[in-house]
């Protein structure tokens, strides 16, 4: 779509003009450009019927919700619609200061948004929440937006199962069967549907949805893979944008989505489970699992070896007990109850490790279901390779340096080395001082292991006029509105004014949590 971005449809046209017919592919990249101005218009005409909100989202009046329309194939954009949910919480200031609506996507591929209202009554967005609406939604094929599925629900979270860390070929074998299931399992559930769901489609939703909020221009807050297809809004509609934050930010280079980013993901979650074994060995007074960041690393194998045999409460083996622990990689509010937990597993009580991390049956189709839209989008993004000989290559030479994360992020996305259906080249986005995009706020940790810091800064190479704020020796995963007042100040005066930082601005670290049992 770099075209589109920077010459319009005509001027597409003319340049596939200049040398003959246009491409197939030009001319379905010129009817996407109209399907999104088609379902804008319309959505401009129909707004949003907001009212009470269903039970199941839990949001409390007076947040209010309702439905927006959009294409499911841009290209066709009188052919099926499909609807997504939206919420919204008024401004609570007054009228004459009000600045319109600020849309918020948590990230994902996958996450749902519609707990965003439920910020404003959080100090740090409170002067924020006097002048803004704050719409959270789902996007497509996320909670009751036309819902995306790949396989039984009550099967995809249960444990206990394994997670080895240099896993052997047997395991491997099943691995890739599991892995071609999963991929036949997302055509046969979704058929056709299913190459629609991509993070460019992610982008024109939201310029749909800006209309039928009735917003002129949009302002925008997108957190982790939000940052991503918010980019991509950036580059297709420059002039749509009124102001954009991109907190803990996806590395936007098209040689990195997606397979190349996951890698990247895996040697920086090593980092970060570093530094909770050396903050866990600074306090082993209190959580006893050794002095130094060597035997804290010999308490969590001890605990893993012992899982394998006794599985925690009959369902937490090894691979539950490694997502509990990768939470500590995004967020070290984790960090203390974390070490409880192994803690009090070798005194022999398993119940702290059981209540972090056992598969929870109440929020099983959620998480089949996010884990569904993840998978459909990056793999219909993306080029993936299809080499099992390229993926095990270049796992088992990472798992040598950074084993913690790499083998269960390399087998969470191996569905992807067998996606049926057409895939895109990803987009090559820049967006020039030309283009009409006003400055962009970007907030980024320097220890982030989700989304990298040299994520954050090839994004601000590719957007003129942008700026990055650093929280400095931090690593927490998606920082507006947290405990930083600095970043909070940088953020509160960009969105209330629109002012930008010098190019970079830097924040010290937030406090280290403190070390607590229950």
């Amino acid at each position: 779509m770099r075209a589109a971005a920077v010459y319009g449809t005509l001027g597409s046209l003319i340049l596939t003009g200049l040398t003959g017919l246009p491409s197939a592919s030009a001319l379905e990249r010129g009817a996407e450009e109209r399907g999104v101005a088609l379902a804008a218009y319309e959505a401009a005409a129909d707004g949003i019927d907001f009212g009470d909100c269903p039970a199941s989202e839990g949001l409390p009046a007076p947040i209010e919700c309702g439905t927006v329309s959009v294409p499911l194939d841009y290209a066709h954009p009188h052919g099926r619609h499909i609807r997504l949910t939206v919420s919204r919480a008024r401004a609570t200031g007054d009228e004459d200061e009000w600045q319109g609506a600020i849309v918020f996507n948590p990230g994902g591929p996958g996450g749902n948004g519609m707990f965003y209202p439920l910020v404003g009554r959080l100090p740090a967005y409170r002067n924020v929440a006097e002048v803004y609406d704050l719409v959270g939604y789902a996007p497509r094929g996320v909670g009751r937006s036309a819902p995306l599925s790949c396989t039984d629900p009550a099967t995809f979270a249960k444990g206990p199962t394994p997670a080895p860390e240099h896993p052997s070929a047997a395991y491997k074998k099943k691995q890739i069967a599991k892995a071609r299931a999963y991929a036949r399992g997302c055509a046969r559930r979704n058929g056709s549907d299913l190459r629609h769901f991509t993070s460019l489609n992610n982008a024109r939703d939201l310029d749909v949805l800006r209309a039928a909020l009735g917003e002129r221009k949009l302002t925008y807050v997108g957190a982790s893979y939000g940052t991503y297809f918010g980019a991509l809004y950036a580059s297709l509609f420059p002039t749509h944008v009124r102001r954009m934050v991109f907190d803990s930010v996806v590395n936007p280079d098209p040689r990195k989505i997606w397979y190349g980013n996951n890698l990247d993901q895996s040697m920086s979650f090593e980092r970060r489970f570093d530094d909770w074994r050396r903050w866990v060995a600074r306090h082993h007074a209190v959580y006893h699992l050794g002095r130094t960041e060597r035997q804290v690393l010999e308490s969590y194998e001890k605990v893993n070896h012992r899982l394998e045999q006794h599985p925690a409460g009959g369902v937490v083996g090894p691979a539950q007990m490694q997502g509990a622990m990768l939470k500590a990689g995004y967020t070290d509010s984790h960090w203390a109850r974390n070490a409880e937990a192994l803690s009090a597993y070798l005194r022999g009580d398993d119940q702290p490790l059981v209540a972090i991390a056992a598969p929870g049956l109440a929020g099983a189709r959620a998480a089949e279901n996010e884990n569904a839209v993840y998978t459909t989008v990056e793999c219909n993004d993306a080029v993936w390779p299809r080499s099992w000989q390229r993926w095990n290559r270049d796992n088992d030479r990472l798992a040598r340096r950074a084993p913690f994360e790499t083998w269960s992020n390399a087998f969470m996305n191996l569905p992807c080395a067998f996606w049926k259906g057409p895939r895109q080249r990803p987009v090559d986005l820049h967006v020039g001082r030309g283009s009409g995009l006003p400055p962009t706020l970007l907030l980024a940790a320097e220890r982030d292991a989700a989304t990298p810091y040299r994520g954050a800064l090839e994004l601000q190479r590719r957007l003129a006029g942008s700026a990055l704020v650093t929280e400095r020796g931090a690593g927490t995963h998606g920082i507006a509105g947290g405990p930083n007042a600095c970043v909070n100040r940088y953020l509160e005066r960009y969105l209330l004014t629109g002012e930008v930082p010098a190019r970079r601005a830097y924040c010290a670290p937030r406090a280290e949590p403190r070390a607590t049992t229950t």
